[in-house]
């Protein structure tokens, strides 16, 4: 399944647009005020579906990811000094990512490919294609690439 995910021009937080493939609206993003990054995120029929909400207090940035009110885990940027590093703590997945942080691939603990992210650069917004191997991870995985962009906002990289 491929998302495109989209940082809309115009928005006071962060606001994004995600689409399939055939380009219809799959979920939406919004900012809201809070101390840290707190992204919701709403289904084409504006249903609640999650949240990503930054944890303040830490060293490094850190991020809970929450489905219908349930945490499922949180996702945590390492101290490294060249290539990135995240540590994800749900479904036992791991987050790999390049040097410049324009490509990210996350995997299951078989080390089977769950998603790959992809920067488009020279865009006038944030822009990623995502490819999912199953459509019933889209929602977490959507999470993953959000709390990667806030990450690198809050370090002063994005």
């Amino acid at each position: 399944m491929q998302l495109v995910f989209k940082q809309r021009f115009f928005s006071w937080f962060d606001s994004y647009d995600i689409y399939d493939g055939e380009g219809r609206t799959v979920y939406t993003v919004e900012g809201r005020l809070a101390w840290g990054h707190r992204l919701e995120i709403y289904g084409p029929a504006g249903d609640h579906l999650g949240t990503v909400k930054e944890e303040l207090l830490t060293l490094l940035p850190r991020f809970a990811l929450y489905a219908g009110g349930v945490c499922l885990g949180c996702i945590r940027k390492e101290f490294t000094l060249f290539r990135p590093r995240f540590t994800l703590d749900c479904n036992d997945w791991q987050v790999e990512g390049d040097f410049l942080q324009w490509e990210y691939r996350v995997a299951d603990g078989a080390g089977r490919t769950v998603m790959q992210a992809s920067k488009q650069l020279f865009r006038w917004t944030d822009t990623y294609v995502l490819e999912v191997a199953r459509a019933q991870d889209a929602l977490l995985c959507l999470m993953i690439v959000l709390a990667i962009d806030a990450a690198k906002c809050s370090a002063g990289n994005g």
